[in-house]
């Protein structure tokens, strides 16, 4: 999308901007990706194999943005390095980091393997610090930025059976706070979206009377939409969010309130 050009669908103006998204192949990545390109961004997806993201990838194209895939295990520095090094050597400055990528491996606190604990954190907290970090040193450079760091509900409340989860996720808040701060005079925002019960395919094998019950619990009867996040990153990453940083939002129809 040529800059100044009118962005439809979308009221914030990210023309010449490139925006990073990890965890960039389905569910809430993917909805990110394809709001972030139709606000005139150049995407940089992130997923663990390029063929994973094809289908976010010709979203984007087909709606006349501009995306490209990157292979990347983001709980590992090597990997994570060699990534943004790969980016960066294509686009000079990187304006919009969002951290989204996360997995789920849920049991009983008691019954919980090792590795079942270290893969939650791995990739969900040490994930979105290995990219901070990369990213933000980037960022600091162009004295310019925006850090999304996409939590959870579970980080705020907890939940049965997802220590590891909303351990991960309550320690992205953690971080996202500090960083904040650290970076706040660098022109770098940093927040953190905590999503409730949103439809994607962690939530799709849920059996119906279990969403039933979820939807008795949240105040507008009904389970989210990825679009619903993407819409609130979509505004982190714009110009107007410029005096907001630190923030976690929920966005869970109510349900914490």
């Amino acid at each position: 999308m040529a800059s100044g050009e009118a962005v439809q669908g979308c009221r914030v103006d990210l023309n010449g901007q490139v925006a990073l998204v990890t965890g960039a192949s389905r569910g809430i990545g993917r909805a990110i990706a394809v709001r972030l390109a139709a606000c005139g961004a150049t995407v940089a997806g992130i997923a663990r194999t390029v063929e994973g993201l094809e289908g976010t990838l010709q979203a984007i194209r087909e709606a006349g943005g501009t995306a490209e895939g990157f292979a990347a295990n983001v709980g590992d520095p090597k990997d994570v390095a060699r990534v943004v090094e790969e980016i960066e050597a294509k686009y000079p400055k990187i304006h919009v980091l969002v951290n989204n990528a996360g997995v789920t491996r849920d049991g009983l606190m008691l019954r919980m393997e090792d590795d079942a604990w270290q893969e939650v954190i791995d990739t969900n907290l040490k994930g979105t610090f290995l990219f901070s970090k990369a990213v933000g040193a980037i960022m600091m450079r162009g004295r310019y930025g925006r850090i999304i760091n996409i939590s959870s509900v579970s980080g705020l409340v907890g939940n049965p059976g997802q220590a590891n989860y909303s351990a991960s996720k309550a320690g992205v808040i953690g971080f996202t706070r500090t960083i904040a701060r650290e970076l706040a005079s660098r022109n770098i925002t940093v927040n953190a979206v905590a999503p409730g019960f949103i439809t994607t395919d962690m939530t799709d094998v849920l059996p119906e009377k279990i969403k039933n019950e979820v939807k008795e619990r949240v105040p507008v009867r009904r389970l989210g939409n990825p679009e619903d996040i993407a819409d609130l990153v979509c505004y982190l990453a714009g110009p107007g969010a410029s005096y907001l940083t630190g923030q976690v939002i929920a966005v869970d129809g109510g349900m914490t309130a």
